[in-house]
């Protein structure tokens, strides 16, 4: 399976998921305000947007009661426009029925408190390039996984004959589901304060990612015209990320199932389809029965943190003869095995298998997967890590930007100048590091910005 350099996918399938909008790199997405996942301490609903909006054209409508616009408000002749003469069209093409998308879009009018949006006629903010990411240490706070952990065994016992069925049929074990539930909405207690459609509307028309965003509209009014829930019960994250596990609507429509036997697919409302769904997801996407999703290791100086990333594997004998220590099951020693160091030198290191890799799936960000592999192991009794995740420099993602930028000149295969730190640009700056005679560390910080100009 070929892997990309990390991005922050506000889809979050990755999940977009799996941002706000850089916390999906190497950045960490605090526990209580992940994003487009439902955050676990959300605020109250947004206030409603700025217009009242007459949808349809009489004679397509003629059969439906649609609602007048409020005389006192400007409605927005564009975003009428777009559901119109866009929107429409292209969810008749893939057979929403007029009914359907009347009871879908009656009313609807765009949020603009939601965030990377472009509203028409302004240019596109330069959000990103002021937008600073810190330590990955934030993403492991003893507090939030605590609180997860405390969870657990009542939620384990209530649901083992569930578990027990789901493994058996999927062969991904109950912890990693247990904690892809919990790191997504705490157990399903996060509310999801948006509605989808009006969410997904406004992305689409005006978001700064609307080719993203436009075809997962289309996806949740499908998921409406099959069935699986009401209008109203369409609830999900800012980005349009759906119930308990998550999906994107696009997701839902792949890998959602129906566990409890009731002829829908409710990841809102039924434990049962959203703990199988994300089974299913992990298992359609490799994930490998008789596999861990890896262990924490020492790296030795002599072992090069550039080693890093899932095109560079090797047994994990190999690993072990170069001087790496691991607590891996000798029985699977001679599987494949990847370096993982997400805050290079400053914070621990890992050798992870494809497993890990799947669940990078759920949500592109090597610090979400770490987090979910972490997390089922200290369910199992795991301990906490035993290297430390050091203080490191914020930087600006424009000035990450510029340093990838002058890396590509150099020759240097970063993933794209993006400002996110994935695999590729931590690599590239211990192999850039080491060229120089330097001590590599494989991580950004101001002194090697300031180098690189």
């Amino acid at each position: 399976m070929q892997r990309s350099e990390i991005r922050g996918d506000p889809l979050h399938l990755r999940a977009g998921a799996r941002s706000s909008q850089d916390d999906a790199i190497q950045t960490p997405r605090p526990l209580r305000s992940s994003a487009p996942s439902a955050s676990l301490n959300l605020s109250t609903t947004l206030a409603t947007g700025l217009c009242l909006l007459s949808l349809f054209s009489a004679n397509l409508y003629a059969d439906f009661d649609l609602p007048k616009p409020n005389a006192n408000k400007n409605p927005d002749s564009s975003f009428e426009t777009w559901l119109k003469h866009k929107l429409w069209p292209d969810a008749q093409a893939r057979g929403i029925s007029p009914q359907t998308f009347a009871a879908a879009t009656r009313g609807l009018e765009p949020d603009w408190s939601l965030p990377d949006l472009i509203k028409p006629g302004q240019a596109e903010p330069d959000s990103k390039g002021q937008t600073e990411f810190g330590n990955p240490s934030a993403y492991f706070k003893p507090g939030n996984i605590n609180f997860l952990l405390s969870k657990v065994k009542s939620l384990e016992q209530r649901w083992d004959k569930t578990f027990s069925q789901i493994e058996q049929r999927y062969g991904v074990p109950r912890h990693i589901i247990l904690a892809i539930w919990g790191r997504e909405t705490a157990f399903g207690q996060a509310k999801l304060p948006h509605d989808a459609i009006r969410a997904l509307a406004t992305l689409g028309y005006a978001g700064a990612r609307k080719e993203e965003f436009y075809p997962e509209l289309l996806a949740a009014l499908q998921i409406l015209q099959q069935g699986h829930i009401g209008r109203d019960g369409l609830k999900s994250s800012w980005a349009g990320a759906l119930g308990h596990p998550q999906f994107m609507p696009s997701k839902f429509l792949e890998f959602a199932v129906d566990f409890d036997g009731d002829g829908k697919r409710d990841i809102w409302n039924s434990v049962p389809d959203s703990l199988a769904s994300i089974a299913n997801f992990l298992k359609q996407h490799g994930w490998n029965p008789q596999r861990d999703w890896g262990q924490e290791a020492l790296i030795p100086a002599s072992v090069g943190c550039h080693l890093e990333g899932p095109d560079q594997g090797q047994p994990g004998v190999a690993w072990r003869r170069l001087g790496i220590q691991t607590r891996l099951p000798e029985d699977q020693g001679a599987g494949q095995f990847f370096l993982l160091m997400p805050a290079g030198r400053y914070g621990p290191g890992f050798l992870v298998s494809e497993n890990f890799y799947v669940l990078k799936d759920y949500n592109e960000s090597d610090l979400y997967a770490l987090f979910i592999g972490h997390l089922a192991d200290r369910m199992q009794g795991g301990q906490p890590f035993e290297q430390l995740w050091q203080d490191v420099q914020g930087l600006k993602r424009r000035d990450v930007r510029r340093m990838q930028e002058r890396l590509i000149q150099l020759g240097h295969d970063v993933g794209g100048a993006d400002g996110l730190v994935g695999f590729k640009t931590r690599r590239s700056i211990g192999r850039w590091q080491q060229s120089q005679g330097l001590k590599p560390s494989c991580w950004p910080d101001r002194e090697l910005v300031k180098r690189l100009q």
